[in-house]
């Protein structure tokens, strides 16, 4: 049987850093990134690769939508 792991994607362009996905994630894999965006933001990113549990709690508390969640079947 197929596992399932999550994958997220930030527009970074819209984030405005707010750290709320950071605090939401159970498994502590969103960051902010030292990078900023065109508006001088500091955006979320998944810094670590392949341990999102896909369970969307980022997704529902960002403020602006800037996060998608997908699911991936891993083999």
């Amino acid at each position: 049987m197929a596992k399932i792991r999550g994958a997220i994607v930030v527009n970074t362009e819209r984030c405005k850093g707010c750290n709320l996905c950071v605090v939401a994630c159970p498994v502590k894999v969103i960051s902010l990134a030292k990078e900023v965006n065109a508006k001088g933001y500091n955006y979320a990113q998944e810094f670590l690769e392949d341990t999102c549990i896909g369970c969307s709690a980022c997704a529902t508390v960002c403020p602006d939508g800037c996060i998608t969640v997908y699911k991936v079947k891993c083999e």
